[in-house]
């Protein structure tokens, strides 16, 4: 009964960490990439992201992109790799932040 007991808490605590985490701000890098790039993608659509800067943009998402994957191939990510992309996608959505209130507009037709 105690094993049952164990397993269900051990169970109970690996759903609720994740959403508490969550919670505080944290994201898994998949996420941040998906939110980064609707981030750049809806600057696209409003305006707020000129065709360069968009361009630009997604070439440094591209790289991060591909940094990761070597990571990921060589070993899985180790701690400092992990604080290196999380260091890469902060900067990155920054520049998001920054390139999409610049006040510079694509011009729509």
């Amino acid at each position: 009964m105690k094993i049952v007991t164990a397993l269900i808490t051990a169970a109970t605590m690996a759903v609720a960490l994740p959403a508490a985490a969550n919670a505080q701000g944290w994201q898994s890098i998949n996420q941040r990439q998906v939110n980064l790039y609707s981030r750049i993608d809806m600057g696209v659509r409003n305006g707020s992201l000129t065709r360069a800067e968009a361009s630009s943009l997604k070439m440094r998402f591209a790289n991060i992109e591909r940094l990761e994957y070597r990571y990921r191939a060589s070993h899985g990510l180790s701690m400092a790799e992990r604080r290196d992309l999380d260091r890469r996608f902060d900067a990155l959505s920054n520049s998001i932040r920054i390139q999409r209130h610049d006040r510079q507009r694509r011009w729509r037709h």
